[in-house]
This record gives structure tokens, sequence and C-alpha cells, in this order.
């Protein structure tokens, strides 16, 4: 036994941490792509599974970003924020949302991005015992600190049938008396599907009959197609039982840059604000003044938006024209669609991992899969190209490839 061994903690696995080789859920594929790419090195792989955007933050936001980096002044700690970037905040959300009545100084706080917020919330909120309720497929950084808290996970399945929607009756009592908070993703991270009003509706109601905190995930609410973007914070009651994250990342290209804000009721605010005191002692300065220059220059996500729909547009009528069951989705970068059943040459698929993995290796395609609620695969349009003709050749690359495999569904 090495000397670190039997210091690991139990909630990382204790003394069996090291010999734990159960690979993270992508890695088989990050592993494949880097055999592919040795083995054929003139062969470009069209990369459909990147979650993050494939062009770099608008020029004028990283001006800012020059222009405040080397000020005296924002050398200093932020600690839990800087008035600029809650102010902008606040406006963001009172254009894009409606959100009147919001005070910057009680009702928002910045955080590294969504990340670190999803990890510091449990600390705030669940105590031995108490259990999350979480939406899957789905982002699991919640989960994962409600278990190393020793808390417990629920997970309540996104079906096709039911729009991809959670269904709150089917949750048993016994879970439901235990249950501290409830974690939404909309519009949805993979499968695309939006927030009505009539659900988040149902959400607020839910959350007051049976006592449980709501996390709203909301890092791409604003990338919506067709529609306006809704916030969970416009229905009547829900700042009472709930918060919403939103992040710059996707909407903004600023997935590296590391930016987010929490929104909710004072209470709520400062329970964070006591945690993330303890956490860290705030983004850099720059960071946030040229993300308050981002978020009162809402025009940069309408860009994003008409280039994300005209994507989407092509890549559905390729995916349908190969026999996928595709449908353009209402927000996000992401198509999910169901696996094929086996190809015509004999050989029948066994989930969605082993789907993706056979794609990746015989079109040179990679794609993200999800076994969680039936067995599916998320094709993103994040895929690099610079114009809309690069954008042309890689679809029609990929329907090319894709045919080529004579796929049956």
């Amino acid at each position: 036994m090495d000397f670190v061994d039997n210091k690991i903690s139990n909630r990382l696995g204790g003394i069996d941490f090291f010999n734990n080789s159960k690979d993270y859920k992508f890695e088989s594929i990050k592993k494949e792509k880097e055999i592919i790419k040795n083995k054929y090195p003139n062969k470009k792989i069209i990369d459909m599974g990147v979650g993050e955007p494939d062009l770099a933050a608008d020029i004028s936001i990283c001006k800012i970003l020059c222009e405040e980096c080397s000020k005296l002044e924002n050398r200093l700690y932020s600690d839990n924020g800087i008035a600029e970037f809650q102010d902008a905040a606040c406006s963001f959300l009172k254009k894009i949302y409606k959100l009147d009545n919001l005070d910057p100084y009680k009702n928002i706080m910045h955080g590294i991005g969504s990340k670190p917020i999803l990890a510091m919330l449990p600390i705030c909120f669940i105590n031995p015992g108490d259990i999350v309720l979480t939406t899957v497929p789905g982002y699991p950084v919640l989960s994962t600190y409600c278990r190393f808290l020793g808390g417990k996970v629920y997970n309540l399945p996104l079906y096709r049938e039911n729009n991809f929607y959670p269904d709150f009756e089917s949750i048993p009592d016994d879970i439901l008396k235990k249950s501290k908070l409830l974690y939404i993703n909309y519009p949805n991270n993979p499968t695309g599907q939006v927030a009505t009003k009539e659900f988040y509706k149902k959400v607020v109601d839910f959350a007051y009959k049976n006592d449980v905190l709501v996390v709203c995930d909301s890092a791409y609410s604003a990338l919506t197609f067709d529609r306006d973007p809704l916030s969970f914070l416009s229905i009547d009651g829900a700042i009472d039982v709930g918060l919403e994250i939103h992040s710059l990342s996707k909407s903004f290209n600023m997935t590296g840059w590391r930016l987010a804000f929490i929104v909710s009721n004072p209470k709520i605010i400062k329970a964070y604000a006591n945690i993330k005191g303890h956490t860290d002692s705030g983004q850099f300065r720059a960071i946030q003044k040229a993300g308050a220059y981002a978020l009162n220059h809402s025009e940069i996500i309408t860009s994003n938006c008409i280039k994300y729909s005209r994507r989407f547009d092509m890549l559905v009528d390729a995916l349908c024209d190969v026999g996928f069951d595709a449908k353009k989705p209402l927000g996000t970068f992401y198509c999910y669609v169901p696996i094929p059943k086996a190809t015509k040459s004999g050989y029948a698929f066994k989930n969605a991992q082993d789907t993706s993995l056979y794609i990746l290796k015989n079109a040179l395609i990679s794609t993200v899969p999800w076994d969680d609620a039936g067995s599916f695969l998320r094709f993103s349009v994040t895929f690099e190209a610079s114009s809309h003709a690069q954008e042309k050749c890689v679809i029609n690359d990929l329907k090319q490839r894709l045919k080529k495999l004579e796929l049956i569904f």
C-alpha cells in the first residue's frame, strides 16, 4: 500500500480509488478519437460531440478585456462580485426575460462559471440523508456533490414519450418526504427541449406542495429558435421557491472565461455568498467587466442563434435523409436522435455507447451517446466551419459518410 492510498476519503472510494478502472462516460470515445487520429492522420474527424461554441468571443468583448486587464484597480480580489457586472446582469434579465423588480445587489451574484455554482449549492442545503431530484440524462455536478455530502440522488428520466419533461407523479411518497432540491435544465442538454410556462407553473406548484427548492440551470436559456427565451423566475412565486443560474459560456462564446451568475431571493443569495466567500475570491475583475459589456450587447446572442438555427436546418435534413428520426430542437445547440437498430452488414447495436463508437470507428464522426432514458445520440452544431459554404461541406460530408454505413432503423 502506498503512503497516500489509505488517506483518500470514502466519498472518492477510499482505498479502492486508484484501483477503480471505471472510465468516465466519454473516456472511451476520447481514447478512440486519439487512435483514429494516429491511424488516419490525413483524414479529418467530423466532431459533432463538442459541447462548446466553435467561435471565439466577439472581438468587442475581447477588446474590453484587453483594456481592463492592465488597469491597476482590477488587480484586486473581486470576492463576491463587482457592481458593474451585477447591474449588467440585472439589465440583461429585464431586457431578455422581462424580469422586473430585481435588485442587482440582493438578487444576483456572480460565479466562476455555472459549474462551481452547482457544486456549492449542495453545501448550502444538503444534509446527510437528504435527497436531490435530478433529471437524466443531464449535467451531473449537483448530484455528485450531493453524494459527497452524504445525500442521495433520485433520477427523473426524460423520456421522449413524455416530451422530455420529468414525471413528478411517478415519484414515491417516501422519496418526496426526504427531497430537498430539484434540479432541472431547460433549454435541455442533451434533448434540446425547452420549457413552457405551463411546465414551469407545474414545477412551482410541485415545489410548494412538497417543500422542495428548485435549481433551474439556464446555461442555454437564451439560445432558442423561433420563440422568445423564457425564465423560470418569470412565473409567479418561482423566486420564493427556487433559483436560476445563467452562464455566459454558451450564449456569448465565453466558455473558458468562466463567468456566470445566480438569481434568487435574498436568503438563497446570502447562503450561496457564505459558501462562495469560503471557496473562491471571485472572478478576475477585468473578465467581469468584459462580461458586463457582453450582457449589455445581447445582439451577440442573436447572431449565434441565427448561425445555429441555419446549421440545424441542414443537419436535420441530412440525418433524415440517412434514416434518423431527427427534428430541429427548440433550443441549445444539440440534436438528440434515437439510435439505429443495426447495419445491413448484420451488426446489431447494443446501446448508444456501442453505436457512437461504431460510427466513430467506421465513419470518423464523433457523437455523444446517452443511455439514461432510452438510447440516443447527441449531434452538436458547434462543429468547426468558418463560413456558410464550409458548413454545407461539413454537413454533406457527414451525410455521405453515414450513408456508407448502411444503417437500419
